[in-house]
């Protein structure tokens, strides 16, 4: 009995499959999933002719789209030149990609906070201290970048209202982009990022009351399209004010990791900013101490704030709350942690091999390692 044929792929089917494979910059899901390609094929003189939609008319990853397409397109067998035309989504395409993207991430229409929901396993750790000047972004945005540098999917909610340098520090110079009433983040050195300051006109300050800080927050978590992250940080301002008690109502999940100095006043302040998980029922994941030496030249450390405020908040948190609070790790104090992230390059990536480029490493490793309990989680378990 003759075997049959297989019919061969025609060139167009090709250019589609190869298309398939180009990934939207932002989105981070395949242009063809997202409804962008509104037609592909190949003439009979081997140029494509590919027309994309756009999720907005200035889309900033324009160009980065048509180097991508472009490459993906030559690779077809026959293909020798490609032609493409950028139109801009409808609204009711906007809207179908809006209902697409919440139906991937196990969104319902209304807008909810994934990582408030029980089965959710992205684990979130919000960075807090009791005052500032501590170094508390400094410390958010080199473990973000080092945890991101391990293969893990990271996001940073800048939550500092009033004093926001998240995008800075991690050298995140594009633009939020709108999808109808969803917001894609961008990304810089691998981890994405959204801020209050990615609203704001030039530097202008935020003069905002409780009830709009609590939406402005609620939509960074809910409007927001993350995708599926492994780990989400949030830079809190300092203290205990309307900010950490909205962090608390919203991901009531959220572990705490409280920032200090080796001083003895800051360590006091610090100790109230994570006793405030007494009220929220909110877990610390530990205490970690910025600052802790100066290197000299001779080899000897210089305590230029003094020693053991670290230990000192662990021990007495730990006092508080009746169960087990760490010290994370001390990190040294070191010029070229503020030179890179003046520069939006963070320590830990610039120079990894610097004492508190791998005290911050360390810490993270820590925390890639860390798994949250199950007490709470809906398991999917059913009765025969």
């Amino acid at each position: 009995m003759a075997s049959m044929a297989v019919p061969t792929p025609s060139v167009d089917q090709a250019l589609a499959t190869a298309l398939g494979k180009v990934h939207d910059p932002e989105i981070h899901r395949p242009i063809t999933d997202l409804g962008m390609v509104r037609s592909a094929t190949v003439r009979p003189d081997g140029v494509a002719e590919i027309a994309i939609l756009l999720t907005v008319a200035g889309c900033p990853m324009r160009e980065k789209l048509r180097a991508d397409i472009t490459e993906a397109a030559l690779t077809v067998e026959g293909v020798t030149a490609v032609e493409l035309e950028f139109a801009a989504m409808s609204p009711e395409q906007r809207r179908a990609l809006q209902d697409r993207l919440r139906s991937q991430a196990g969104q319902v229409a209304e807008p909810v906070i994934p990582f408030a929901k029980p089965e959710s396993r992205t684990r979130v750790f919000a960075v807090a201290s009791g005052k500032g000047g501590v170094g508390k972004s400094s410390i958010t945005v080199n473990l973000a970048a080092a945890l991101a540098d391990r293969g893990l999917a990271v996001g940073v909610v800048d939550a500092d209202i009033y004093g926001h340098s998240v995008p800075r520090m991690l050298g995140v110079s594009a633009l939020p982009t709108k999808v109808e009433d969803m917001i894609m983040p961008p990304q810089a050195n691998g981890v994405q990022v959204i801020s209050i300051g990615m609203f704001t006109p030039g530097n202008a300050p935020v003069v905002w009351r409780g009830p709009m800080l609590h939406r402005a927050l609620q939509q960074f978590l809910a409007d927001v399209y993350w995708g599926d992250l492994d780990v989400l940080l949030l830079d809190l301002p300092p203290g205990t004010g309307d900010v950490a008690i909205s962090i608390a109502q919203l991901l009531p999940n959220a572990e705490i990791i409280v920032v200090t100095t080796p001083q003895v006043a800051a360590a006091e302040v610090a100790e109230r900013a994570g006793a405030i998980t007494l009220q929220t029922q909110q877990r610390i994941v530990g205490v970690l101490e910025n600052m802790s030496w100066l290197q000299l030249p001779t080899g000897d450390r210089m305590e230029v704030f003094g020693a053991g405020g670290g230990q000192t908040v662990a021990d007495s948190l730990a006092e508080l709350t009746g169960a087990p609070v760490p010290l994370l790790g001390q990190i040294p104090m070191d010029p070229r942690l503020r030179e890179c992230g003046d520069e939006g390059r963070p320590l830990v990536l610039a120079e990894p091999t610097a004492p508190a480029a791998a005290a911050l490493r360390a810490v993270a490793e820590d925390l890639a390692g860390h798994r949250t309990g199950l007490a709470g989680r809906q398991l999917g378990i059913q009765p025969l």
